[in-house]
């Protein structure tokens, strides 16, 4: 009787273990979240996107190098506004969240919303959040 006991709750902790895991990240990742993000936000917020670049998972900019042409495009845009609408959990463990930017043309001033998306996945080996969906796509088709 004594042992069922032991192994029931070594079952349960077990199970409570798992659960934990699952649930997402801890303080301690959530706090580095919030820090990599804020950070990646007033770098895209002061239109500094060579700063931003540094955020994107480094597979990621490797697989997806930017062009000259892309880097140029860049430059001739404004961040005016940058507002979170949504932030989830994925079931890999990324967290995702919907983005809202204005941005204005520097040569026509003419400003337009964009909606983009972003997912950032926890690196354990560096312990550091990365950004893997790149750079926003600011022009969306056009």
């Amino acid at each position: 009787m004594h042992r069922r006991l032991i192994q029931s709750a070594a079952v349960l902790l077990l199970g409570l273990a798992m659960a934990a895991q699952a649930a997402g990240p801890g303080r301690g990742q959530l706090n580095k979240l919030t820090q990599a993000q804020d950070a990646y936000v007033a770098a895209v917020r002061w239109s500094d996107f060579e700063t931003a670049e540094g955020f994107i998972d480094p597979a990621y900019r490797q697989a997806h190098p930017l062009t000259d042409l892309e880097r140029e495009r860049y430059r001739q845009v404004q961040v005016s506004s940058y507002r979170e609408r949504s932030r989830g959990a994925g079931a890999d463990g990324t967290i995702e969240r919907r983005v809202e930017m204005g941005v204005v043309n520097r040569n026509t001033l003419a400003e337009r919303t964009v909606t983009v998306t972003e997912r950032w996945r926890w690196d354990a080996e560096a312990k550091r959040w990365w950004q893997v969906q790149g750079l926003p796509d600011l022009w969306q088709g056009q």
